[in-house]
């Protein structure tokens, strides 16, 4: 049978704003989310730092797309093995000296590509930066502690951590274009450096809210390996094409102000969400929620290929996005279902892993059907990528259902 924490489905009671302020009530809670907050924010704004600051020096935008690749494909390989180490030995054992070689290998950058260096060492430096923990995992597991047995209050500091994602989303590009902008093309780089270090350092001190360390055997395996991860990581891998097709087409289309409506979007619906109590199984819920993603994303499709107006597509945008944090709440709430408490953190990286190669696979069929296809048509790879996820978490659903009708 599929491991999953015997715990009380979340019943359906009236609830708000207030949950929220209870949640962060939590003696050692607001230390800790603050210095993941801190943390997690330069996570939007490495990426964008990057293009611009290559792309400044060396006049290739083809470059600078190569490098960061080169990165995020780094840390697909890098982070799990991050993550079992931060399960194995503690967050505050090895994310501090994980972070510090990130930091190193952002410095890195800036200095071969102030100093016009070879271009490989641009791929090798920002390589280096895959052993940035993965602090919103963290942050998940730490509040999977501390309220281990209330499914409840677990909900909501799903959609809080949700919200806090799309938040730094938005914020992380902005904040990196202006400081590039206004100051120097390595500013968005060496801010981003010193936020995170500042973050994972006040994270780490935070030692009274952080899980203890549970004995490992020879015989654990990894989550991968447990009963209904696979198929959920799949179903992540499509919903990262999702995210990584839309920002293409988006950008292409009508400019990268215009995602910032959807992350918007998303945050508001997680913040929503978490505020609510939903009742009945989470794989059902999460079928729902894919089914209301699928729908929403076509939308934007309409909206691209009925009309020229950037204020209904905008619109639609924002209303696209209202999906997303509930779909990624649900998701993550099965990884912690699927996952043994002592490798929370491993099972909930390898989710983030699979999106970040479904942004990647993504961006590559939304960058080709703009190009052969044109940009409205280019709407529809993202819809599909949606109901993609849905058919796949459909027939997972329909397999569990009568694997578990079976005689033993």
């Amino acid at each position: 049978m599929p491991h999953e924490t015997a715990a009380p489905a979340p019943t359906a009671t009236p609830s708000g704003s207030g949950s929220y302020i209870r949640l962060l009530a939590t003696p050692g809670a607001r230390a800790f989310t603050a210095g993941n907050l801190l943390a997690r924010l330069p996570m939007g704004m490495f990426s964008v730092s990057a293009v611009i600051m290559i792309a400044g020096a060396h006049g290739s935008y083809a470059l600078a797309g190569a490098v960061t690749a080169t990165g995020l494909a780094a840390t697909a390989v890098v982070a799990p093995w991050t993550a079992r180490l931060v399960d194995r030995h503690g967050q505050a054992r090895i994310a501090v000296p994980a972070t510090a070689i990130a930091v190193l290998g952002s410095l890195a950058l800036v200095l071969c590509v102030h100093h016009d260096a070879p271009v490989w060492t641009l791929f090798a430096a920002y390589a280096a930066t895959a052993t940035s923990p993965n602090t919103g995992g963290m942050s998940r597991a730490r509040w999977a502690h501390l309220h281990r047995g209330d499914p409840a209050a677990l909900h909501t500091a799903n959609s809080f951590e949700q919200a806090a994602d799309e938040l730094c989303f938005m914020l992380g590009p902005v904040l990196a274009a202006s400081l590039c902008g206004a100051l120097f093309p390595e500013a968005g780089t060496l801010t981003g450096a010193v936020l995170l270090m500042t973050g994972v350092l006040v994270f780490a001190a935070q030692r009274a809210t952080e899980p203890p360390v549970a004995p490992r055997t020879t015989a654990t395996t990894s989550p991968f390996r447990n009963p209904g991860m696979p198929a959920l990581l799949i179903v992540f891998l499509a919903t990262g094409a999702v995210f990584g097709s839309m920002e293409v087409v988006s950008i292409a289309h009508a400019g990268g102000a215009i995602l910032a409506l959807q992350a918007a979007g998303s945050c508001a619906a997680g913040l929503v969400y978490g505020s609510l109590r939903p009742a009945g199984d989470v794989h059902r819920r999460l079928l729902l929620c894919l089914a209301c993603m699928t729908a929403l994303m076509s939308l934007p499709l309409l909206a691209a290929t009925t009309t020229d107006s950037l204020p209904v597509l905008a619109g639609c945008l924002l209303l696209a996005g209202a999906a997303t944090a509930p779909t990624m709440v649900t998701g993550m709430t099965l990884v912690q279902r699927f996952t043994p408490q002592a490798q929370l953190n491993e099972g909930m990286t390898l989710a983030v892993t699979a999106m970040l190669g479904g942004i990647a696979a993504g961006s590559a069929a939304g960058g080709w059907l703009v190009e052969h296809a044109g940009t409205a048509t280019g709407y529809g790879a993202p819809m599909c990528a949606a109901a993609l996820a849905l058919v796949i978490a459909a027939a997972a659903h329909t397999v569990r259902r009568r694997w578990l009708r079976e005689p033993s």
